[in-house]
């Protein structure tokens, strides 16, 4: 088995865990998942070799890898013939109070809702989203400006104070 260098594996997790954990979370919506694409994304890191010109390769390298692994958990069989634990048990938890933005945005489509959360919780640019995703900057524009709409039409037209 291959060693790693402990240093190494700490600035992992402490750069980027959280980072990891909320993009996978905006995709599969399970805490246990996104800790799953997390310790994925860092052993791929830790045995790739991978070689960055600078920290926003590296970050972007870390993203392309999360959104990756997180569709591959999307469009696993497995994910389609399962329910979760949340689903199946017999008491119902306290459900989220709608009216937050984060539950909005969690409530978009991925199309709409990975570009937005990028740009406005990450702050990346659109062209950056557009390179991390495999998309024309153009594309990613029109799916923040609908993802706002959508949003408006969410929170009945009030006004958020992130800008969204």
């Amino acid at each position: 088995m291959e060693s790693f260098d402990r240093t190494q594996a700490e600035y992992l997790v402490y750069t980027y865990s959280d980072l990891i954990l909320r993009l996978s979370y905006t995709y599969l919506k399970s805490t246990h998942d996104a800790e799953d694409i997390c310790q994925t994304v860092f052993l791929k890191y830790l045995t790739a070799g991978q070689k960055f010109n600078d920290r926003e390769h590296e970050k972007a390298w870390i993203i392309r890898t999360a959104v990756n692994a997180c569709k591959d958990v999307l469009k696993s069989g497995w994910r389609t013939r399962t329910c979760n634990m949340e689903a199946c048990a017999e008491v119902a938890a306290p459900e989220m109070r709608d009216d937050s933005l984060m539950t909005a945005v969690q409530s978009l489509p991925d199309k709409y809702r990975i570009p937005l959360y990028l740009h406005y919780y990450e702050g990346y640019k659109t062209h950056e989203i557009a390179e991390m995703l495999g998309e024309r900057p153009a594309t990613i524009n029109t799916r923040i400006d609908r993802a706002r709409g959508k949003l408006r039409t969410i929170l009945g037209g009030k006004t958020c104070e992130q800008g969204v």
